[in-house]
């Protein structure tokens, strides 16, 4: 950010939140002058939805009709036939639905969940988005657990799910070539195109926390309290009216919903691919003129490592933003992936409980390039010790964040520890001398090595600086004689060769002696889930092998 801005935005943090919001809204391009009769119909979508998705696209409808609102491989969908095909599909699904229950999205990205949302958002009845990535057995219980009673799901899942319970509806949202089930495309074409009736309730969106081990919670997200929400990202990401936004992180997850969502503020388009491909993504950006991407760090990993020659066969100059978040971006992904893109990349940290905590500009990154920035206006951040004090600026300790979109608990009753109203997020940090977040790693990733507590991501990064690496992740092992010691699994060039004692040897001057790794395991690639991140019960898995 330049000086002149800076000194531009400085008093706004005094401002009130109001008249914040609308100077950063107004400044995104989402509020300007129209016509007296387009603010009345927005007027009234507002009093029928609130301040909830179907607003946002209603408002679309109104402002742009035109405009492609989702673009996917099957064509484009405008405003005004999303809004119509919402309505359909709400009326088609009212009479599924039993009284009490939820609706299940287990789709790819692609116009289905999209509109799977937006419709029973209109009708007031709680979505359920799982993960592409689950078992047949983890989706029967997340479905018995979440009482779903209608599941919208592509053709592709349905030979998985031989355990789903008869009484559980079932409507295909993607298929390929003819089907005797029902699908959305027919509940669409033959419902009311009519209006539903204002909801009696706000529905919620029960998001699957994207652990790495055992069955994955859901995680009910707040309805938003305004506006600001949203306008505090677009301070510290800035998003533009009428972006063309390349989602690539799946739906499902915290970011890609947060994308969506965004996408609804901004009267975006949202460009989707069911199956991320580095080529295809960048084959995207040239044949939408993307200008925004949504990804998590190893989809940028996956782009950088495509061929030189492959890369450079599309133009990529519309892009000016590329917003990465979903796990950990590594120092290095970082400088590489500005190096080769120009200061675009923007990094977000936060979790599905407590939704953002941080944002990295390419400034940040390029000043600091293992950072997760700093927190945004309406956004507090304290690291704190064990007993709940306050550590010295620069000090390791555990990560509180508040903001207006904490989680409202898990479904099962659960919830996360909280301290004078901030969450925890579950990792640890520090905080530099400049005010900017750096995470060091999750709370049960810490080890104690011969006494010394030892951080695994120090280590990790050490050895992703190495050239000839191309991932690496690192986790604590049992050791008969430290207690706990330092296990490495690295996945190298094309072409590239290391041993253990090399690895160990080329980072040794980097690290104390205790963080050094005793076992490095190359491997041909990282078992990750279906959101990139890494499963470090399968590390541990093919070490015992």
């Amino acid at each position: 950010m330049s000086v002149l801005w800076q000194r531009v935005l400085a008093p706004l943090s005094r401002v009130p939140e109001g008249l914040h919001t609308a100077f950063v809204l107004a400044q995104r391009g989402v509020v300007r002058p129209m016509r007296p009769d387009k603010l009345l119909r927005i007027g009234r979508a507002w009093r029928h939805w609130g301040v909830t998705p179907p607003l946002g696209f209603a408002v679309g409808a109104v402002r742009h009709p035109d405009r492609p609102a989702v673009i996917d491989e099957r064509g484009a969908l405008s405003y005004a036939e999303l809004e119509q095909r919402t309505s359909r599909l709400a009326n088609g699904l009212r009479r599924r639905v039993t009284p009490g229950t939820r609706i299940g999205v287990l789709c790819r990205n692609h116009h289905g969940p999209v509109e799977t949302v937006l419709a029973a958002a209109k009708l007031g009845v709680d979505v359920v988005l799982l993960n592409t990535g689950l078992s047949g057995r983890q989706v029967a219980d997340v479905i018995a657990e979440q009482q779903v009673s209608v599941l919208v799901l592509d053709a592709e899942f349905r030979a998985q799910l031989p355990e789903l319970p008869t009484e559980v509806d079932q409507v295909l949202a993607w298929t390929d070539g003819t089907t005797r089930h029902d699908t959305l495309e027919h509940l669409i074409a033959t419902s009311s195109p009519r209006r539903p009736t204002r909801p009696r309730r706000h529905a919620r969106m029960i998001v699957l926390t994207s652990g790495t081990t055992g069955t994955p919670k859901g995680a009910r997200r707040p309805d938003p309290p305004s506006l600001s929400p949203a306008a505090s990202v677009l301070s510290r990401i800035p998003l533009d009216s009428g972006e063309r936004m390349l989602i690539s992180a799946p739906l499902f997850h915290t970011w890609g919903l947060a994308a969506f969502q965004l996408a609804a503020v901004l009267g975006a388009t949202l460009v989707l691919r069911r199956k991320f491909d580095p080529e295809e993504a960048l084959a995207c950006v040239q044949r939408h003129r993307c200008t925004a991407m949504f990804a998590v760090p190893v989809m940028l990993q996956r782009i950088l490592d495509l061929p030189e020659e492959v890369r450079a066969r599309y133009d990529h100059s519309s892009l000016r933003i590329v917003a990465s978040s979903g796990s950990a971006l590594p120092a290095d992904l970082a400088t590489r992936f500005q190096r080769t893109f120009g200061p675009v990349l923007h990094n977000l940290y936060g979790s599905t409980e407590v939704s953002w905590v941080s944002i990295a500009t390419p400034q940040d990154l390029r000043a600091a390039p293992g950072t997760a920035g700093r927190p945004p206006r309406g956004t507090r951040v304290r690291i704190l010790a064990e007993d709940g004090s306050p550590v010295e600026r620069g000090e390791t300790g555990r990560i509180f964040a508040g903001n207006a979109m904490l989680f409202d608990g898990y479904t099962n009753g659960g919830r996360r520890e909280v301290r004078d109203g901030l969450m925890s997020t579950g990792d640890l940090g520090r905080i530099d001398a400049a005010g900017r977040l750096f995470v060091v790693g999750r709370e049960d990733d810490m080890i104690v090595s011969g006494g010394e507590n030892v951080y695994p991501k120090e280590t990790e990064d050490a050895i992703a600086r190495l050239p000839e690496v191309a991932e690496v992740a690192v986790i604590g092992v049992d050791d008969q004689d430290f207690g706990q010691r330092l296990a490495a699994f690295v996945v190298l060039r094309p072409g590239q060769e290391l041993d253990a004692e090399q690895v160990r040897d080329r980072v040794r001057d980097q690290l104390p002696k205790f963080a050094l790794p005793r076992h490095v395991v190359f491997l041909d690639e990282l078992p990750r889930n279906a959101t990139g991140k890494v499963v470090p019960r399968e590390l541990r898995e093919r070490l015992a092998t």
